[in-house]
């Protein structure tokens, strides 16, 4: 199997996780609140992090200096922020807008790559945006004719999101995949923390009646140990092996995944529109993975037979 195509099907087994996690998350933060959740989840992530790296990869130590911590801080902090702002913005808008626009990090991620690492999307890729893009509104079926601030809250979490997608894909060639992964994730540890000091019933975070519960303990072990160590560890290793675009694309199907969760644990139905969605958005995600060369091969031939 190619490096790239087994990349990009742990990449969608990650947004698997992430998305069949939502439905335990939404009901771990009716208890604990969101920050201080954040906070244990990535502190736990961290520790299984830093033990791996102290017990089995202790050698990569010697690569730890100020340009991988920076590195590091700056992964943490475009994540801390998607997650932050996601959060902030659900308090004033609607989950459904908030999905959809989210999801524009698929279209942000494209520009952001051009702009930044100078890499220009494909055609195909181009066309497979554009579907995904139809499907998040189909799937969310968005109002946008009454934004407001939560909405522009969670538009900075797509651009924290897709910064974060950019900036993986620019340094997990340049250092050792496991430091760096624990550096990041400690870094949104940290800032989850100083945000529930600051904005949340800090104590909380510190009561044994609170985080025993058993929605919360649950929620709490498999966000941390799949959805966080292990997801965030496999996008840093193999990230390196495609293009952001097709992660960014990849990535748009943890709606549908989330969809699917909630249908068969949660009971809850979906619309027409919304099987369409998904079925556009899995649309979108295939096409991009269609090779520009064999693209334009086909339209060459295409156009030749339409002349001879």
């Amino acid at each position: 199997m190619k490096k790239t195509t087994f990349a990009d099907l742990s990449l969608l087994f990650i947004t698997f996780i992430w998305g069949t996690t939502f439905v335990l998350v939404q009901n771990a933060i009716s208890t604990l609140e969101p920050f201080a959740f954040n906070g244990i989840r990535f502190f736990m992530a961290f520790i299984i992090l830093g033990l791996s790296l102290l017990l089995f990869q202790k050698n990569q130590l010697t690569f730890l200096n100020k340009k991988i911590i920076l590195s590091g801080f700056l992964l943490g902090f475009w994540l801390f922020l998607g997650y932050a702002t996601q959060t902030l913005g659900l308090v004033y808008t609607t989950s459904s807008k908030a999905g959809f626009i989210t999801g524009l990090s698929v279209v942000l991620v494209p520009l952001f790559s051009f702009l930044i690492l100078k890499q220009k999307p494909s055609f195909p890729a181009v066309i497979g945006v554009s579907i995904a893009t139809i499907g998040l509104f189909l799937l969310t079926m968005t109002d946008l004719a009454a934004l407001n601030i939560g909405d522009f809250y969670v538009f900075i979490c797509a651009l924290g999101f897709a910064m974060h997608i950019i900036f993986t894909g620019k340094f997990s060639e340049h250092f050792p995949t496991l430091l760096l992964t624990t550096i990041q994730i400690f870094t949104v540890a940290v800032l989850s923390t100083i945000c529930s000091f600051i904005f949340e019933d800090f104590n909380k975070m510190f009561q044994v009646s609170t985080i025993s519960t058993p929605s919360v303990l649950l929620a709490l072990f498999i966000t941390s140990v799949f959805a966080t160590a292990l997801a965030f560890f496999a996008q840093t290793r193999f990230q390196k092996y495609t293009t952001p675009t097709r992660v960014a694309l990849i990535f748009a199907m943890e709606p549908v995944f989330a969809a699917m969760a909630g249908y068969f644990w949660a009971n809850e139905r979906l619309s027409l529109s919304a099987l369409i969605g998904c079925l556009f958005i899995f649309l979108g995600m295939i096409f991009a993975e269609v090779p520009a060369d064999r693209f334009l091969r086909l339209r060459k031939n295409k156009l030749s037979k339409e002349m001879q």
